[in-house]
């Protein structure tokens, strides 16, 4: 049987992830694990994240699991989500600066506080939460598999991902300007929504990780 490792270093809602994966896990074991033995075993692994920057990262070398995923990046399917994702790029400007994994050039930035809607001049909220549009920027990727353009999925955040190459973009929302909303290079896929509060697309969206070889076609 197949297996997929739930990254648990603490500051994820783990078992939300857990429970949406076991929906749709046909043949294949979820584990939530801080073991590094297990997540290497694994045929493929979830870094799911909310919460701070610098406690993220902190709890992660605390862990010792730096270098297992930056392992699992180079060698399986790897779904980044939320602070999972954000944790990914090279540096997040939270917490007055912090350090990040480096498997995405780029940074994370803060939404500004003075952001307007364009119709009606209200002003946004920060954290940005609740249902968005997403519009794939690879229609033809596997993660996408009947998900329609412009589905909606949840989000919950504050700060938000802007790659320093453009073409890792898988997907982009708006809020009030586009913001990216999923990456992807080689055999990782991050998104900054959450799939295990976004009904039955986000469940497709894992169903897909399930099944994805962790190649772009």
């Amino acid at each position: 049987m197949k297996t997929v490792a739930v990254i648990d270093y603490g500051m994820g809602n783990l078992h939300s992830v857990a429970k949406a994966l076991e929906k749709v896990a046909e043949g294949t074991r979820v584990v939530v694990t801080s073991d590094s033995g297990e997540i290497r075993a694994a045929d493929r692994a979830v870094l799911p994240g909310v919460g701070a920057m610098r406690d993220c990262m902190g709890e992660l070398q605390r862990l010792e699991l730096v270098d297992v995923i930056k392992e699992t990046a180079a060698s399986k399917p790897l779904l980044g989500v939320c602070v999972g994702m954000q944790a990914m790029f090279d540096f997040s400007e939270e917490n007055h600066g912090v350090e990040c994994l480096g498997l995405f050039p780029g940074k994370v930035l803060a939404f500004a506080t003075d952001m307007t809607d364009p119709g009606t001049g209200e002003r946004l909220k920060v954290p940005h939460m609740g249902w968005n549009r997403v519009h794939q920027a690879m229609e033809d990727h596997p993660m996408w598999t009947d998900i329609e353009d412009g589905a909606h999925f949840y989000f919950v955040h504050s700060y938000y991902a802007e790659p320093a190459d453009p073409e890792i973009i898988a997907g982009f929302s708006t809020y009030p300007h586009a913001f990216t909303a999923a990456v992807t290079q080689d055999n990782v896929f991050a998104v900054q929504f959450h799939p295990e509060k976004s009904q039955s697309t986000g469940l497709q969206l894992y169903a897909n990780f399930l099944n994805w070889d962790g190649q772009s076609k």
